[in-house]
């Protein structure tokens, strides 16, 4: 069986599909995908959380995947994160690497058992994206977090338009403030030729 790829995690549909994809790519995402891909995003959002939280958490991150995200975090040593992922086998991986308090499966499309105004930031990369979790739940994940929350979420910046995530953020106005949205590449310079340009925007704001 060859291992999954970037074109299959674009073609998800469903929940279900989500968590079969993931489950065949745990073992080989971060040694694969990420390191062949140059995935730069997970490194980006970690940078950003820095800049703009200097807390001791909670931190949620959503989609968390292997981990990645939590892999660049300079001060993740002294600040409680929780990782959130629809597939238990990804979860096991990023559990492993010790980084997390503790690790929570769950489906972001549908309602999220935990309870209001949980967390200081909230954090994501490559979970708004094709296949994945589209605007709505940005309810749910400002539901979550508490008054004067950061967030740090990538969105593929084409999907940004053609899915309603800008409607979205106009929507949310009156709960969030600070909102900034930077245009960066998703890969790096080793990445193949054609996702090299691919594009993601990540949205920082904080809850009002």
């Amino acid at each position: 069986m060859t291992d999954p790829d970037l074109e299959k995690a674009y073609a998800l549909q469903t929940p279900d599909d989500n968590r079969k994809l993931y489950a065949d790519w745990a073992d080989s995402y971060d040694s694969g995908f990420a390191r062949e891909m140059d995935y730069q995003l997970p490194r980006m959002v970690a940078l950003i959380l820095a800049e703009t939280y200097q807390g001791a958490g909670p931190v949620l991150d959503l989609g968390a995947g292997t981990g990645l995200i939590a892999d660049h975090m300079l001060m993740r040593g002294t600040m409680a994160i929780d990782a959130l992922d629809i597939s238990p086998q990804m979860l096991a991986t990023a559990a492993s690497k010790g980084h997390y308090r503790r690790t929570i499966e769950a489906d972001l499309t549908g309602p999220l058992d935990i309870p209001d105004a949980t967390y200081d930031a909230v954090i994501s990369s490559g979970t708004f994206t094709h296949g994945h979790v589209g605007p709505d739940a940005l309810d749910e994940v400002i539901r979550i977090a508490r008054p004067g929350a950061a967030f740090v979420l990538t969105i593929n910046a084409e999907h940004f338009e053609a899915r309603g995530f800008a409607a979205k953020f106009e929507q949310l106005a009156p709960a969030i403030a600070e909102v900034e949205h930077r245009l960066v590449n998703i890969y790096g310079g080793k990445a193949a030729k054609e996702h090299r340009d691919d594009q993601a925007s990540i949205a920082i704001f904080r809850k009002r």
